[in-house]
C-alpha cells in the first residue's frame, strides 16, 4: 500500500477521524488565540507608551484633574486604564468629603482591583492554551490506542499477521501521535511567551501604580488637591 498522508487518512476509521478532526480544531484554536493575544499585547503596548508620556506632563506639571479624561483617550492601554481608575477614585474620595479612610488609601484599594482586572485582560484565552497544551498529546495517544485496535482488526480480518494486514492501522497510530505532539508543542511554547509577557506587563503595572500613589502620598493636603471639586472649579 502506499504511505502517502492522504491514503492513512482516508483508511482511517470514524473514530480516528474524530481524534483528527479534535486535534485540527485545537491547532485552529491555537492560532486564533495567538494572533488575538499577540494583537492586543501589541496594541496595548503601543497605547501605553503614548499614554505614559502625555501623562509624565501632566503629573509633573501636578494637572492630575486632566489624567482621567487623558487615559480616556486610550482604551486599549492597560496603563492608562489603571491609573485613571486610580485619580479618579482619588479625587471621588476628595469630593465625598472627611471620612475614616484617607483618599491615598482608597486610591491604593482601587489600584489593587484594577491590577487584577487587567490580569484577567491580559490573560485572556491563555487558559484554553493550557488545556489544548496538556490535554493534545493525551488525545494523540487515544488516535494512537483506536489505530492499534485497527491493526488488530485486520489481522483478524485476513487471518495471518503479515505487514499487509497491520500497516493501515499502524500508520493510522503513528499519524495521531505525531499530530498530537504536534499541536502540544507549539502550544505550550506559546502559552508560556503570552504568560511571560503578561507577567511583564503586570509588573510595570504594579510599579507604574506604586510611582503613583508615593506621588499622590507626597503631595495630598496641597490646597488645590485636598479641596472639593466644586470649590476647586469655583476658585478657577
Amino acid at each position: 500500500m502506499s504511505f502517502d498522508l492522504g491514503h492513512i487518512l482516508g483508511s482511517m476509521g470514524v473514530a480516528g477521524m474524530v481524534v483528527f478532526g479534535v486535534l485540527a480544531l485545537y491547532g485552529v484554536v491555537t492560532i486564533a488565540i495567538s494572533i488575538e493575544r499577540r494583537i492586543a499585547l501589541r496594541r496595548g503596548a503601543r497605547e501605553s507608551r503614548r499614554f505614559a508620556a502625555a501623562a509624565q506632563q501632566l503629573i509633573e506639571g501636578w494637572r492630575l484633574e486632566e489624567v482621567p479624561g487623558l487615559a480616556a483617550q486610550h482604551p486599549q492601554s492597560p496603563l492608562a486604564t489603571l491609573v485613571g481608575a486610580v485619580v479618579r477614585r482619588y479625587f471621588r474620595a476628595i469630593d465625598d468629603g472627611p471620612g475614616g479612610v484617607e483618599p491615598v488609601e482608597l486610591a491604593r484599594n482601587e489600584a489593587g482591583r484594577q491590577r487584577e482586572q487587567i490580569a484577567q485582560e491580559l490573560r485572556r484565552g491563555l487558559s484554553v492554551l493550557a488545556s489544548i497544551g496538556s490535554t493534545a498529546p493525551f488525545v494523540g495517544l487515544l488516535g494512537t490506542v483506536l489505530g492499534i485496535i485497527n491493526a488488530f482488526q485486520g489481522i483478524a480480518t485476513s487471518g495471518g499477521g503479515g505487514l499487509g494486514a497491520v500497516s493501515a492501522g499502524i500508520a493510522e497510530a503513528l499519524i495521531e501521535t505525531a499530530f498530537g505532539l504536534f499541536v502540544a508543542i507549539p502550544t505550550v511554547l506559546l502559552y508560556n511567551h503570552f504568560m511571560t509577557r503578561a507577567s511583564a506587563v503586570e509588573l510595570g503595572l504594579e510599579r507604574s501604580a506604586s510611582e503613583l500613589l508615593d506621588e499622590l502620598e507626597n503631595e495630598h493636603g496641597r490646597p488645590e488637591i485636598t479641596e472639593p471639586r466644586a470649590t476647586r472649579q469655583a476658585a478657577a
